[in-house]
């Protein structure tokens, strides 16, 4: 029987009825921000619901994030009791990404990123390894997403978390300066989809690839068509694309929309309201990662395209008289890219992934 990730327990029909209901309640506070400097500030409406939300000043947009980084940690715990090595240096760098490239889907780019570590035992801080793999990964992720570190919290929730587990999330705030920078899902009939490859599985979809070790004899030790382990695989670093929208931005480019492919897979690429068709033609490198986790759930390629990365990173909607200088900028910063298929004009949205006779239709992404 094919695995789904619903039945590992993450179940976005469940989820996001919820998250609907919040945007909606929230709604209602949004004259709150005008009551400081005489209406200097106010919400950017269009930006309920995307990845990121938006403040409008006079010259500006301000931007803020509110990120997880979901169970990819007990990865590297299982594998640091396997190996002696943490991991923990990649596991930060997953996080800030998570936050990060969700900020620049509209442009803004982050300038300070918070870091939010709830243990259920204060004792976790006792690895002093461990811990130093962290910090230092985090600082340089701040470097790679070009912001600063600026602070954080620590809680200890005891019968919340787990001892010997943590909850790692984070914040962001960034900026959109000046306005005409904004990425406002503009796109038109004809524009190219331009992917963004993938170092991996990223920050979803853990809970399903955890489910498959535990079937496997050798568990995160087994190894891939690579060499490699299932659990050293499963730990490379998340992207982050933080200069690859900065750099395109400063060339003048205007990016007509822009999409992080995390939860939900491929069925983000229709994340804007409006009711487009986005044809994908050619697929991204298919990663030994994802062959092994469909080979071994098993997971067919319904599930895994609409919920997993599948090679996609992020995703990029220009016109087609700028695709070179994206796939430059990509090769630039050290970045796969490839034009992966086009945007056509429809009365209804979904998402065509010819290679693999795959369709998602506009319903399947409630997110708003």
């Amino acid at each position: 029987m094919n695995m789904t990730y619903a039945s590992t327990g993450v179940n976005y029909d469940a989820m996001d009825p919820f998250k609907r209901m919040a945007q909606l309640t929230a709604r209602e506070t949004a004259g709150n921000i005008t009551r400081l400097n005489s209406g200097e500030f106010r919400e950017f409406e269009p930006s309920r619901g995307e990845s990121a939300y938006l403040i409008e000043a006079a010259i500006c947009y301000l931007a803020h994030v509110e990120e997880g980084l979901g169970t990819k940690n007990l990865v590297a715990d299982a594998m640091y009791a396997l190996t002696d090595k943490s991991y923990y240096d990649q596991i930060a760098q997953c996080t800030v990404a998570m936050i990060v490239n969700d900020l620049v889907t509209l442009g803004a780019l982050p300038l300070s990123v918070a870091m939010h570590l709830a243990v259920g035992t204060s004792d976790w801080f006792n690895d002093e390894n461990r811990s130093r793999d962290l910090i230092s990964g985090w600082k340089q992720a701040c470097d790679l997403a070009r912001c600063t570190w600026g602070g954080g919290e620590t809680p200890t929730l005891k019968g919340v978390v787990v001892p010997e587990a943590v909850v790692l999330s984070g914040s962001a705030i960034g900026i959109v300066k000046p306005k005409a920078r904004l990425i406002e899902s503009s796109m038109w009939n004809g524009d190219a989809i331009v992917i963004i490859e993938s170092s991996g599985i990223h920050a979803n979809g853990l809970t399903l690839a955890r489910k498959i070790a535990d079937k496997l004899p050798e568990g995160y030790l087994t190894k891939l068509s690579d060499g490699r382990t299932y659990g050293e695989t499963l730990l490379d670093p998340t992207h982050i694309y933080v200069g690859l929208v900065e750099d395109c931005l400063d060339l003048g480019m205007i990016i007509h929309g822009a999409t992080n492919v995390t939860g939900h897979g491929w069925r983000k690429f229709m994340r804007a309201t409006q009711p487009f068709t986005y044809v994908i033609e050619e697929l991204p490198t298919q990663l030994p990662i994802f062959d092994f986790i469909q080979k071994h759930g098993p997971v067919d390629d319904e599930e895994a395209y609409g919920n997993l990365n599948m090679g996609a990173g992020f995703a990029l909607y220009v016109a087609q008289t700028d695709v070179e200088e994206v796939l430059g900028v990509a090769k630039n910063l050290g970045l796969k890219a490839l034009v992966a298929g086009h945007i056509e004009k429809s009365d209804e949205k979904k998402v065509v992934i010819k290679p693999k006779g795959l369709e998602y239709a506009g319903e399947t992404l409630a997110v708003r």
